[in-house]
C-alpha cells in the first residue's frame, strides 16, 4: 500500500519485517536503517534503545538490525520487528536511514516497505521523493493506539546525518573531539611541617567517612564503521572494541542473476541455475598446532564454546534466508587462536563469481562493524578466499583478501584454498 507523508495506516501483523530500499550504482552513497524506540515521552529511556548497525539487536528482543541484502541495482537494509514482545513503556518505534558517503539527494528510489514477518504481505510503503542534503531520515514509525499498532509515513530529514537524529531523540553519541587541555602547571610549595597533635583528653571524634565516588556514566553510542578496501585492507578489532563475546561473519548474496561476460555458452549455461547456493566456510589453526575447517559440507558445523570456538549456524540452500549465511567466532578464546581463514564456495547455482555481487560483514558483539564487497572477480573463480585473521600479541587482526581462486581439474575448492594458503591438511570426499 503506498502512502503520503502524514498518512497512517494499521498494522494487524504481530510481527513485522521493515525494509528500507534504494538502487545502487556509480557513485550513489550508501545506506543504514536504524530504529529508536521511545516512551511517551518522544525520547529513549537509555542508550540501548538505540537498534543499528553497531547495536543490532535490542535486549527485549523486539527489535533487531539483520542487515543488508543486494539484489540487481536495489539493495535492501532490514530491521525485524516484533510487536508482541515491544515492552508496555515503549510507545513508538521511529524508524530511519542515514547516508554514507554523500546525501540522500544522491540516492534514487529511497523507500521504506512494513511486511508481514510471517506471510511477507506488504503492509504499506512509503516513497521518500523529495530529498535533497539531508544526511539522514525518519521515513516512518509504528506507534500505539488503543492498544493496536499502526504505521504513519513521516519523511522528516536531517542535515546532521545520524548522528544528528540519534541526538535528537536523546541518545549519547560518541564523538571525537579535541585533547584535553592540561591545566597550568602550579609552582611547587615547600611542605609545612606536621602540626604536633593537641594535648587534649577524651574521646575523638570519628573522622566523616569519604563520600562514595559516583558511578561512571554509561558509554556512549559509537557510530564508527570499518569499510575495507584495496587500499585499506586491515583492522585491528581491539582497536575496534572487539575484544570478546561473539564476531559474527554474514554473508548475503543475490538469488537470481542473468549472468554475463564469459562467452556466450558459458553465459547460458550459468543463467540456466536460478538459485544460487554458496556456501561460507573457515580453515582455523588453533595455538596447540590443531588445524581444521568448519563448513556445511560434511556437517562440520563447529562449536563455539569448545574447539574450534567457531560455529557455523546453518545451510541456506537458496539465498532466500533474510539473514544469508552466519559464522560465529567466540572471542572470549581468541588466545586460542593462530589464525582463522574465511572463505567461500560456490556449490551449485553458477560456475564463478564474476558478475555476482556478494557483502561480508563481520560484525563484533562489542565494536564497530567491518564491511567489504565481493564483485571484482575476473576469473573463473569457484572459491573466494574473503579474510584472514591472524594472532599478533593477543590482538585479532582483520585482513581482506578478496582473492579469487581458480581450482585445477578435479581439485576441490576447499583443497585449492588449503594450498593457496599452505593449510597443509588432508582432504576426503564430503556431502550435505
Amino acid at each position: 500500500m503506498a502512502m503520503r507523508k502524514g498518512t497512517n495506516v494499521p498494522v494487524p501483523a504481530p510481527a513485522v519485517r521493515v525494509e528500507l530500499g534504494w538502487r545502487t550504482g556509480p557513485g550513489v552513497p550508501d545506506a543504514d536503517a536504524s530504529a529508536l524506540l521511545l516512551q511517551g515521552s518522544g525520547k529513549v529511556r537509555s542508550d540501548a534503545d538505540f537498534v543499528f548497525y553497531n547495536q543490532p539487536a535490542h535486549a527485549s528482543g523486539a527489535v533487531r538490525h539483520t542487515g543488508k541484502r543486494p539484489s540487481g541495482d536495489l539493495v535492501t537494509d532490514t530491521l525485524e520487528v516484533d510487536l508482541a514482545r515491544t515492552e508496555p513503556a515503549v510507545e513508538t518505534i521511529v524508524l530511519a536511514a542515514s547516508s554514507d558517503g554523500g546525501a540522500f539527494g544522491q540516492v534514487p528510489g529511497l523507500h521504506i516497505r512494513v511486511l508481514d514477518a510471517a506471510s511477507g504481505a506488504e503492509i504499506a510503503r512509503f516513497d521518500s521523493e523529495d530529498a535533497t542534503v539531508e544526511t539522514a531520515f525518519v521515513l516512518g514509525e509504528l506507534y500505539r493506539r488503543q492498544g493496536a499498532w499502526k504505521f504513519r509515513a513521516v519523511g522528516q530529514g536531517y542535515g546532521s546525518g545520524l548522528e544528528g537524529l540519534a541526538t535528537d531523540y536523546g541518545i549519547t553519541v560518541d564523538e571525537p573531539g579535541p585533547p584535553p587541555r592540561l591545566p597550568p602547571r602550579r609552582p611547587r610549595r615547600r611542605p609545612r611541617p606536621p602540626r604536633r597533635p593537641a594535648e587534649r583528653t577524651g574521646a575523638h571524634p570519628a573522622p566523616a567517612p569519604a563520600p562514595a565516588p559516583p558511578a561512571p556514566p554509561a558509554a556512549p553510542v559509537s557510530l564508527s564503521k570499518v569499510t575495507l578496501t584495496k587500499a585499506s585492507p586491515t583492522v585491528s578489532l581491539s582497536k575496534q572494541g572487539g575484544t570478546s563475546g561473539a564476531l559474527r561473519v554474514n554473508l548475503n548474496w543475490e538469488t537470481r542473476k542473468q549472468f554475463k561476460g564469459w562467452g556466450s555458452k558459458l553465459g547460458r549455461a550459468m543463467a540456466m541455475h536460478a538459485d544460487l547456493d554458496l556456501d561460507l566456510c573457515a580453515l582455523f589453526e588453533l595455538r596447540d598446532g590443531s588445524k581444521g575447517v568448519v563448513q556445511a559440507l560434511g556437517n562440520a558445523y563447529g562449536s563455539l564454546h569448545r574447539p574450534p570456538f567457531i560455529h557455523l549456524d546453518g545451510d541456506d540452500r537458496t539465498g532466500a534466508v533474510t539473514t544469508g549465511e552466519n559464522l560465529t567466532i567466540n572471542l572470549d578464546h581468541k588466545h586460542d587462536f593462530r589464525r582463522i581463514l574465511i572463505f567461500v564456495t560456490i556449490y551449485e547455482g553458477a560456475r564463478s563469481f564474476a558478475d555476482l555481487h556478494a557483502t561480508v560483514t563481520l560484525q563484533p558483539q562489542h565494536g564497530a562493524p567491518v564491511d567489504f564487497s565481493l564483485d571484482e572477480c575476473t576469473v573463473p573463480s569457484t572459491v573466494a578466499a574473503l579474510a584472514l585473521l591472524t594472532n599478533e600479541g593477543g590482538d585479532l587482526t582483520v585482513r581482506r583478501e578478496a582473492r579469487y581462486l581458480v581450482p585445477e581439474r578435479g581439485v576441490s575448492p576447499q583443497r585449492t584454498v588449503d594450498y593457496a594458503y599452505g593449510w597443509g591438511m588432508n582432504w576426503t570426499p564430503g556431502r550435505k
